[in-house]
């Protein structure tokens, strides 16, 4: 694995197959700005934006990146960056303004100038149908709470393959179910800032089950090289020690976070230890045996997102009676920091072999798995603009120089973030040499953007985005990722690319 020492050119030794798929990854809300624009409704991030407190320094996600209206130039960006595809997300509320009815003619006719430009360029397009921008209108009669919010998303599915179908050959149905329900209502950390025991289970279990449903409509009407996935999040639980107390904490987590969403969703059922852990929290009564079959319907692949590994040690239940608490109250402290790792702009701890543990784990649990991307991996430092490009700012413990030879001099200098990559995928590279079949990494992101109810703080981006002047800046590790991509061997041209699968 490359040490934070590594020179800045690629390794020459992080050689991927030649089918191997190359991508960056954003997200609608995140870049698009235009909130009110071409008859695009309100969504759940557009009111609990609008909360006092709810996001920091009262920020939301307008105007974002002005992606909708300076997508030609974020599209020239892959170009020149030369990956293989590029994942994007559809915001609902730009195609159905009230979550259901026709599709606004503007919002279709935006995506379509989207797809159109980026399959130009013979890049891939990866749709997730949704991140987290829920239409407003459907949160004000339930939510995901409702079984009703998983039938309007199956219905927008179907209407998406309907308008978009020509141009988009590879759907993701979901990114991370978890944050959704349980960040969203049970922490009230994101939209739509509920704290909830009962109605974030349900919310969990009926993002499933829409997109169990729109797998199962999309399978019906099917066009020929259509792949149809899902992205969870997945983060190993580590016990801060070896106590029981602890280890049960961890498998609590565990449960809640992970095989919550991906023992459905890989045909393994609702695992049993769920409703013990959330006893007298939820009767569950959202639950209908026959969805399991829709959930856990095949699928042609199987995203991933992974940023870090999580560790925690066993605590007193916040609310002492179960049913007053919230689905987030699991007893147990997720604050512990380990000692002597690399931490990135947001405390997260840089552990690369979290990745094996996620992937290995994975298999050890269902066997086969489905063909797996890596849709998610990526990390946010602090960059203020008068110490990016400074020596002494940039250059860590071990006095390794603060420049990228392979990137102009007027790269901002992210060396952590091209480290954090590096050692990324060379347990990406190992996992891969012992038969795990992961088909192509997205690095997150392709531009900074706002990062939920971080604002605009945390930059995630191998591009700057200056907020004041939309100006884009490809940083040292848009540069290294492009030299990566460059010195992998393809096995399609760039005819072919638009239509990896």
């Amino acid at each position: 694995m490359p040490t934070p020492a590594a020179a800045r050119h690629p390794d020459p030794a992080l050689r991927f197959p030649p089918s191997f798929v190359w991508g960056v990854a954003t997200s609608s809300y995140q870049i698009e700005g235009a909130v009110d624009e071409d008859g695009r409704g309100d969504s759940i991030w557009d009111a609990f934006s609008r909360r006092p407190g709810a996001v920091a320094g009262g920020e939301s996600g307008s105007p974002a990146c002005d992606h909708y209206h300076r997508w030609p130039q974020d599209v020239e960006l892959l170009a020149d960056l030369g990956v293989d595809a590029y994942r994007l997300s559809i915001a609902w509320p730009r195609i159905q303004p009230d979550g259901r009815g026709p599709a606004n003619r503007a919002g279709i006719d935006f995506y379509r100038r989207l797809l159109g430009g980026v399959r130009e360029r013979g890049i891939a397009p990866f749709v997730t149908m949704y991140h987290w921008d829920l239409p407003q209108a459907l949160e004000e009669t339930g939510g995901w709470r409702e079984r009703e919010t998983a039938l309007r998303f199956a219905d927008y599915a179907v209407l998406l393959h309907d308008e978009l179908g020509d141009l988009v050959e590879n759907w993701i149905t979901l990114n991370e179910p978890y944050p959704s329900s349980i960040a969203g209502y049970a922490q009230g950390r994101h939209a739509p800032g509920a704290t909830e025991g009962h109605g974030a289970l349900a919310a969990a279990y009926h993002l499933l089950l829409g997109h169990g449903l729109a797998v199962t409509a999309l399978r019906a009407q099917a066009r020929p090289g259509d792949r149809l996935g899902i992205t969870l999040n997945r983060s190993p639980v580590v016990p801060v020690s070896d106590s029981p107390a602890d280890a049960a904490a961890a498998a609590r987590l565990d449960c809640v976070l992970n095989h919550q969403f991906s023992d459905p969703v890989l045909g393994a059922g609702h695992p049993p230890e769920l409703t013990e852990i959330f006893a007298g929290v939820s009767d569950f009564s959202f639950r209908r045996e026959e969805d399991l079959a829709a959930i856990g319907t095949p699928l042609d692949f199987l995203g991933l997102n992974y940023y870090y590994r999580i560790h925690v040690s066993d605590a007193p239940h916040t609310e002492p009676d179960p049913a007053a608490r919230t689905a987030d109250d699991l007893g147990l402290d997720r604050t512990h920091r380990p000692a002597g790792v690399r931490r990135t702009g947001l405390t997260w701890p840089v552990e690369p072999a979290g990745l094996r543990e996620v992937l290995t784990g994975l298999r050890a649990r269902h066997g086969t798995l489905p063909p797996i991307y890596l849709t998610e991996n990526g990390c946010a430092y602090p960059d203020p603009a008068e110490a990016e490009n400074t020596a002494e700012a940039q250059t860590p413990a071990g006095g390794r120089a603060a420049t990228d030879p392979a990137a102009p001099t007027t790269a901002p200098q992210d060396l952590e973030r091209i480290d954090f990559l590096a050692e990324h995928l060379a347990v990406l590279q190992a996992v891969m040499a012992e038969g795990i079949d992961v088909r192509g990494y997205f690095l997150w992101s392709l531009l900074d953007n706002f990062e939920w109810a971080l604002g605009y703080g945390p930059r995630f981006g191998i591009v700057r985005v200056d907020y004041q002047t939309q100006e884009r800046t490809p940083r040292a590790s848009f540069h290294w990722y492009r030299a990566l991509l460059a010195a992998q061997e393809h096995s399609v041209d760039d005819a072919e690319r638009s239509t990896i699968g």
